[in-house]
């Protein structure tokens, strides 16, 4: 039975950068799974108030289709960004084998994560979107109600409705989760480089 202490030590870089990828994995992993949890539960809730009415939700409120759109949008790349800090944490396990052959090598390491920048980037552009599409809508709302006679569209309801308003909290909350993950991606390309 071979003793650990027999086991070739592991580089000092490796050393170093394990604990970093398994720490900054998890919390970015539970951070970004709770907030998709509460901007998923917003959502279904504003797309479930939006289809309670007669009429479909996008006749009084023209910014609130594409809002939810891209909502669920970054909703679903936060998914695999979700995904991608879990693999932060499988990587560091991978660096601790015991046979350099089998460890990830730095270039490895570090693509990994800069692509789980780019889908953390790609994904709040998305969110962006939908919050902007929906941002539209109550200040073209917030000009009818105050009666300074700006209109856009006649049929459109003369009072915000909480529907947008949920729309705009579901989006926020997702833009959070991925300036998360971009603020992990970026600490840890920070991290790895740096020797």
């Amino acid at each position: 039975m071979s003793n650990k202490s027999e086991l070739p030590a592991l580089p000092p870089a490796v050393q170093r950068v394990i604990p970093m990828l398994r720490y900054s994995g998890w919390i970015s992993f539970w951070i970004q799974l709770v907030l998709a949890v509460v901007a998923g539960g917003i959502l279904l809730f504003a797309i479930a108030t939006a289809n309670a009415g007669k009429t479909p939700p996008t006749a009084n409120n023209p910014g609130t289709g594409p809002g939810i759109f891209f909502a669920i949008c970054g909703l679903i790349v936060l998914g695999l960004s979700i995904y991608w800090a879990w693999r932060y944490t499988r990587l560091s396990l991978q660096l601790q084998s015991a046979n350099p052959n089998s460890r990830p090598k730095k270039a490895d390491a570090l693509k990994l994560v800069r692509r789980g920048l780019i889908v953390n980037i790609m994904g709040m552009t998305l969110t962006l979107m939908g919050a902007e599409a929906i941002a539209g809508t109550l200040l073209a709302k917030s000009f009818q109600s105050t009666g300074i006679g700006f209109t856009v569209n006649s049929q459109m309801n003369n009072f915000i409705q909480p529907v947008d308003i949920f729309v705009v909290l579901g989006n926020t909350h997702t833009i959070v989760a991925h300036f998360v993950g971009i603020v992990t991606a970026l600490w840890l390309i920070n991290w790895i480089d740096s020797d």
